[in-house]
């Protein structure tokens, strides 16, 4: 097999995985007319059309189904065979990518990336922060960070710290005229940021204290899923918002923002850096792990 087709190959399975060019792109480091121009000349040579293709999306014909369910265990069986190289070299090399939720990047591996890069001159971190729930295998990446409640079946999972806990605050202004809520159920009475994921699911504040939980699902007139957006709201003195504590740290000890129901907010589950139990872990991801253990 020639080079060029095992590249073209590669293109081709980085398309179907993710059902688009320019994520196939991103993936590989090129530009997504170079995975076009690839998977075109894949398809001329073998006769067939492997992929249905509009101006908004991207699907597998019958045989580029029949040809990508033969392509993923094989480049799995590659990716392995690379990886247990690594048992012969001693120190990280190369680039590792790590998905971790946006809110809680800067709290959680943050803190580890410049001593990571300093002591392993070799190591290429790229770390991709979005609370989008990610395939971490379908979208190519080595490991990812997630509450343990979170985690997939079949993988290994690494607790990281330090454990977070979330914070209910509000503006000054905001309680010129409203009395500081004393437990969760006084929030009806309260305007509330709406707190949701990227693909639009709200989720509730949840309180625990003493044996009682509450899940509080706020209806207030906006919903973000941005953490800097809820800090922003709260600054405004229109609404409470419902963070990481870590987030509104600095506005709290400035006086910006007033902290609530304190008590009712334990420290959440850990937080878990996951990779797939088949692989054998490269040096560098190895070395974000001891990083990062806690």
């Amino acid at each position: 097999m020639r080079a060029t087709d095992l590249s073209e190959l590669a293109a081709f399975d980085a398309v179907a995985r993710h059902r688009s060019f320019r994520k196939a792109a991103e993936e590989r480091g090129v530009t997504a007319s170079a995975i076009s121009h690839a998977v075109s000349n894949l398809e001329e040579r073998i006769g067939l059309r492997l992929l249905n293709r509009t101006t908004r999306s991207v699907s597998l014909t019958d045989a580029g189904t029949m040809l990508q369910a033969h392509l993923t265990p094989a480049f799995g069986e590659i990716g392995s065979a690379l990886d247990a190289l690594n048992r012969f070299r001693d120190t990280p090399f190369g680039k590792v990518r790590i998905n971790v939720p946006n809110s809680i990047a800067p709290f959680i591996i943050g803190r580890v990336m410049g001593p990571l890069i300093r002591d392993n001159p070799n190591l290429q971190l790229e770390i991709s922060a979005t609370d989008r729930l990610v395939d971490i295998v379908e979208e190519g990446f080595d490991a990812g960070i997630r509450l343990g409640e979170s985690l997939r079946e079949g993988m290994v999972a690494v607790k990281v710290g330090p454990r977070l806990r979330f914070a209910v605050v509000g503006a000054p202004d905001y309680f010129r005229e409203r009395s500081i809520p004393q437990t969760p159920h006084e929030l009806k009475d309260h305007v509330c940021v709406q707190n949701m994921y990227p693909s639009g699911v709200r989720y509730p504040w949840e309180f625990e204290h003493n044996g009682e939980a509450v899940a509080f699902h706020p209806s207030g007139p906006i919903a973000l899923d941005d953490q800097e957006l809820m800090v922003q709201v709260a600054l405004s003195g229109v609404a409470l918002a419902y963070v990481w504590e870590n987030r509104a740290q600095r506005e709290i000890i400035d006086g910006r923002l007033i902290r609530c129901l304190d008590e009712w907010c334990p420290p959440e589950d850990w937080f878990y850096l996951y990779y797939p139990s088949r692989r054998n872990i490269s040096a560098g991801l190895r070395a974000v792990i001891e990083a990062m253990r806690v």
